[in-house]
């Protein structure tokens, strides 16, 4: 099996599914100023800047556990240090939570149970699939995050493609998982049947967080934000599966 370079294969599966978005018109073309005076839309920036940030917040935590899983000291040090940089994300939205005059724990209470749950139902068993859960489930979150980015204010936009920057995790974890596999070609099926489990239950999480979330609903299907239908809504899930399929394949794993 040969092994894609680390530089490209991560970095191109990991790219948001932009080419059918639009040029920034309506709300996002204008700046925080002009697009917060309507009440609908900061609510539902603040709904989304909450569970951003404590998607981070979790990821941190999560990365942390797992440098207690590395098998070398130098991988328990390179996840500490993406640990570290997922911490930072969390700072910088709760930073702009309380900027727009927002609680940030109140902005971030909503989602946590449903984050919560969702990490207690897809709990890694080892530490394979704790990389597989964070390049390929936390991708599947950030997909869905740059696309509702593109219908954002231009400053709270800026913020969201900022925090959803790599933090070099993709890399590390293509590295690990297909060196696994090649020392040992079984475990590829155990661990495609855990991406797929990943990419169901996180899609399913997504569409019930922003389905109990009344403005966040309203800005997909363009209440709020331009442009956006429910066509384009099953558009834009359309999109998120192909990156996923480009993510399985980058890890060398049948989607």
């Amino acid at each position: 099996m040969e092994t894609p370079e680390p530089s490209e294969a991560p970095e191109d599966a990991e790219a948001a599914p932009s080419a059918e978005q639009p040029a920034p018109a309506g709300i996002a073309a204008q700046d925080w100023a002009a697009a917060s005076a309507d009440p609908q839309y900061r609510a539902a920036v603040t709904d989304l800047l909450g569970a951003l940030a404590y998607g981070e917040l979790s990821a941190f935590e999560r990365l942390a556990d797992d440098a207690k899983l590395a098998p070398t000291l130098a991988d328990k040090a390179a996840l500490a240090r993406m640990a570290s940089a997922e911490f930072h994300h969390f700072e910088q939205i709760t930073e702009r939570l309380t900027m727009i005059d927002a609680d940030p724990a109140e902005a971030m209470a909503p989602f946590a149970a449903p984050l919560d749950e969702f990490h207690r139902m897809t709990a890694p068993s080892d530490w394979l699939e704790g990389l597989v859960k964070a390049y390929v489930g936390d991708a599947i979150a950030a997909d869905f995050y740059r696309e509702v980015a593109v219908r954002l204010d231009a400053d709270t936009r800026s913020l969201v493609l900022r925090v959803l920057d790599d933090t070099g995790h993709a890399s590390f974890a293509v590295d690990k998982v297909r060196a696994a596999i090649e020392a040992e070609p079984r475990v590829g099926g155990r661990l495609a049947l855990w991406a797929r489990r990943l990419m169901g239950e996180a899609l399913a999480q997504a569409q019930r967080v922003v389905a109990d979330r009344d403005a966040l609903s309203t800005m997909l299907v363009g209440g709020v934000a331009d442009g956006f239908d429910l066509a384009e809504i099953g558009k834009m899930f359309s999109r998120i599966t192909e990156a996923h399929t480009r993510r399985m394949a980058a890890l060398g794993l049948a989607a």
